[in-house]
């Protein structure tokens, strides 16, 4: 089974989404929603978790939630489990309550609070539970509008900073952001999720994968990882296969030659590594076909599985330079 990509870091923002296994009900009654929220304080104050947003749906449950320490599946899974427990004992029940692993999307703090809280609120409202979010008391919104009050365990004030400095002027236009927009025109920002995971700008996404996908060792469950992974240059190829072998680059991009094994592993790494065509491949390589970049990779395939050397070698510079 694919596992989730998670990336965790201190300050970090996520969006959190557990539903129901097979569908089912999460919560039964009221009574389940307050265990669940009594759960969700112990969770903020045993993992310094900061609650932004919150909905309870029946089946499934949203939170917008800040890691000043990067322990979002620790607190998440604590949280899960200690209401599973509680659920399964008072309904008489057995086996997983939530489906799979939780989805946690990161979040650019400073783009999406405004768009994402909006949507975690009116829920209830596309699910035609209620008419306003304002009716339903199981999310975090009356809170927003000043209609109840805040947990001490809910921090309302960024998102609404984002609205006014003045929290009653910034509670009067968040209400109004939220209220005033044609549900059947409501998008949901995850939408632009890059990766299944990130949630942002293109400088954001870029340093995610920079700052953390690159200095994660490949994953055949996490098939998401391969997919966002930062994606050499083919220059930073030719330079590391250089490096290893002690060769110049002129001897790898030099066509004509037999038995350049330089050229070939670099080819080889190229194609693997590079996400180019091998038309494109093949336009670096000095203008040969992009048929010749398939036929040169087939034959150090083939030869890695026969030449311990090889296979070493290549593996070697996959490892220390490309931490794959």
């Amino acid at each position: 089974m694919a596992r989730p990509l998670r990336v965790e870091y201190a300050g970090a923002y996520y969006h959190v989404i557990n539903r129901g296994n097979a569908g089912e009900k999460v919560f039964r009654g009221e009574r389940d929603k307050e265990k669940f929220l009594e759960y969700l304080e112990k969770t903020a104050e045993r993992f310094f978790l900061i609650v932004h947003t919150y909905c309870l749906m029946t089946n499934h449950y949203h939170l917008l939630v800040e890691t000043p320490y990067p322990n979002l599946s620790n607190a998440i899974q604590w949280l899960n489990v200690s209401y599973a427990t509680y659920f399964n004992k008072k309904h008489q029940r057995k086996g997983h309550l939530f489906q799979g692993r939780f989805k946690a999307i990161l979040i650019e703090a400073d783009e999406y609070p405004g768009q994402l809280s909006r949507y975690i609120h009116l829920n209830p409202v596309r699910a035609g539970m209620v008419i306003t979010p304002g009716e339903y008391q199981w999310s975090s919104y009356p809170a927003f509008t000043g209609k109840a009050k805040a947990s001490n365990w809910l921090q309302t004030e960024w998102i609404l900073s984002y609205f006014d400095k003045k929290k009653k002027s910034a509670m009067k236009k968040y209400k109004n952001f939220v209220e005033e927009i044609d549900i059947k025109s409501l998008e949901n920002p995850n939408k632009n999720v890059v990766g299944g995971f990130i949630l942002g700008n293109t400088p954001f996404v870029d340093w995610v994968k920079d700052t953390f996908l690159s200095k994660m060792e490949e994953e055949k469950e996490i098939p998401a990882l391969n997919k966002l992974r930062p994606k050499p240059s083919l220059e930073r190829i030719v330079q590391a296969v250089c490096e290893d072998i002690g060769c110049s680059e002129r001897d790898i991009l030099t066509k004509g030659r037999k038995r350049n094994r330089a050229r070939e592993i670099a080819i080889y790494i190229a194609r693997d590594l590079s996400g180019l065509s091998c038309k494109e491949l093949g336009k670096y390589f000095n203008e040969i076909s992009g048929a010749a970049i398939t036929m040169k990779y087939r034959q150090v395939t083939k030869g890695m599985t026969t030449d311990k050397k090889l296979r070493q070698k290549v593996n070697r510079i996959k490892n220390q330079k490309f931490n794959i």
